[in-house]
């Protein structure tokens, strides 16, 4: 895979003080020089209204920058949740890692 690509794993609870480390961590890929970033949310066991905001402004900043963004392996709560914001019609939603990279 491209040095550009990169895959985020983030597990538990994704809410304020998880989705701040998390676009942290993205901010820092992006000034490497990353520009595809798949955050897998297998093991998120749930995401509130803060971690869902995080998400979006790792989004838009990824945007800025000419990248990608996507998600994958999301569970029932937070595809309710991508649903009800119709945020699923502006993240690109991938069932799993697998399907990730043999799209890049």
């Amino acid at each position: 895979m491209d040095s550009r690509v990169q895959i985020i794993q983030v597990s538990g609870i994704l809410d304020g003080m998880n989705g701040g480390q998390l676009r942290r961590t993205i901010d820092e890929m992006l000034k490497a020089g990353t520009r595809v970033i798949l955050i897998d949310c297998t093991a998120v066991e749930f995401m509130d209204s803060s971690g869902l905001g995080a998400l979006v402004m790792a989004l838009k900043q990824t945007k800025l920058l000419g990248g990608q963004l996507s998600l994958c392996g999301i569970n029932d709560q937070v595809k309710m949740l991508l649903d009800l914001t119709n945020m699923n019609k502006v993240f690109k939603i991938f069932p799993s890692c697998e399907a990730f990279k043999q799209s890049v």
